[in-house]
């Protein structure tokens, strides 16, 4: 008996590091992402590559922004999934919707136009050493960077790879 509650114990603290370190399933709720992710897809998100790598321009994240918790008790933060944009460093400004980094417009093929009417501007943001600037693909209805600020690079917890489900819309994110 006490053998098999050290085994049950140690199996649900491996699954719990394996989840805060390697791997994990998250929900997409609502249409940020639209069209490359829609709401209600579970994505398979791992987080190694940025446990000793950083983020890399057009990867897409889950992350999390300041302040923002699923609770009322400010324990658990709310998760959010946007596209890598800006790079530390780097100077990002929209210009009627096309994203320059460093005056240079930025190429982002994955945009669909439909979701994508609006032809907002934004003044210039200087990343500094540790931030990141995130968007969401569907630029019409998206609470990113260019609401809440460019993001710090520990506010970014994993890579995006793969829809999992619903199994009819199985396929790789890139």
């Amino acid at each position: 008996m006490v053998h098999t509650m050290i085994c049950l114990v140690c199996w649900i603290i491996i699954a719990l590091l394996v989840r805060q370190f390697a791997v994990e399933f998250v929900r997409v709720k609502g249409s940020s992402m639209r069209s490359t992710l829609q709401n209600k897809e579970v994505m398979l998100v791992t987080k190694t590559e940025y446990l000793f790598g950083r983020p890399k321009r057009h990867d897409v994240v889950i992350c999390h922004y300041p302040g923002r918790y699923i609770d009322k008790w400010n324990l658990i933060k709310q998760y959010f999934v946007k596209r890598v944009v800006g790079l530390p460093g780097e100077t990002v400004s929209i210009e009627e919707g096309v994203v320059h980094i460093n005056g240079v417009p930025l190429e982002e093929p994955f945009l669909d136009e439909a979701h994508n009417r609006r032809k907002r501007s934004m003044e210039p943001v200087t990343l500094k050493a540790d931030e990141y600037f995130v968007m969401g693909d569907n630029r019409d209805n998206s609470n990113d960077s260019r609401r809440v600020g460019p993001l710090k690079r520990r506010a970014i917890v994993g890579q995006v790879h793969a829809v999992l489900w619903p199994f009819r819309a199985l396929r790789r994110i890139r």
